[in-house]
């Protein structure tokens, strides 16, 4: 592979993670919902489950300026940042939970839960799965995080998946035009990763080829893609 084309596959745009960024739809309503009716949450843990590239670390992002959540930082429990965990001046998130989660870090976020409910604070966490499907070894942290409240963001819908391709080729400072956009949104996969997969493709050919983003290019791409 020649160094251009690595510098290619290399570039990152960072995301617009406003909360004006943010594409409401019906799969993430509900999601998005309950992130403004905090601090009226009935329970002090708020679980975000869905696929990759969904939203979820956009709207702990959204979290995060509308109350001044802190990351809550989980390290093995001889190691733990007892600043993070232990301050209850304000509320917490965990991007990534059930990655975060090992045997050693399960003790830890016990304590921050329980210190949370005791604080009348709340804590919101993010994952792949359901809370309840989380690899959780403890017994009790098992039946706490199942027993949360959990909110689900689906796949995209056609308009959804149509907003997220705007946004992504956004992000890179690509204008497309609205050909190709309704050429994509009936072949992709309903999955975000396809999105930013199909995206991350176009920018690098466009890019390395000097190629206008036309259907023809997409096409072609798309046709490698399934190859």
């Amino acid at each position: 592979m020649s160094a251009e084309r690595q510098l290619v596959l290399d570039l990152i745009h960072p995301p617009a993670l406003g909360a004006e960024d943010f594409l409401v739809a019906e799969p993430n309503r509900e999601a998005v919902a309950w992130i403004q009716s905090w601090p009226t949450w009935p329970a002090p843990v708020l679980v975000i489950h869905g696929p990759a590239g969904c939203g979820k670390t956009h709207l702990t992002r959204i979290f995060q300026g509308q109350t001044g959540a802190r990351s809550l930082v989980l390290s093995s429990a001889s190691d733990v940042d007892w600043t993070d965990a232990s301050d209850t001046s304000c509320s917490l998130f965990l991007d990534d939970a059930d990655a975060a989660l090992t045997p050693a870090t399960e003790e830890t976020l016990l304590h921050v839960l329980n210190t949370l409910r005791e604080a009348g604070r709340h804590l919101l966490l993010t994952g792949l799965r359901p809370p309840a499907q989380w690899p959780v070894g403890l017994p009790d942290l098992h039946s706490r995080l199942a027993a949360s409240m959990a909110v689900a963001i689906a796949p995209p819908d056609d308009g959804l998946l149509r907003a997220v391709l705007v946004k992504l080729f956004t992000d890179c400072g690509l204008r497309v035009d609205e050909s190709v956009i309704s050429y994509l949104v009936p072949r992709l996969e309903r999955t975000f990763d396809a999105a930013r997969g199909i995206v991350n493709a176009i920018e690098g050919a466009a890019i390395h080829d000097r190629r206008r983003i036309t259907v023809p290019l997409v096409r072609s791409l798309l046709r490698t893609e399934g190859s």
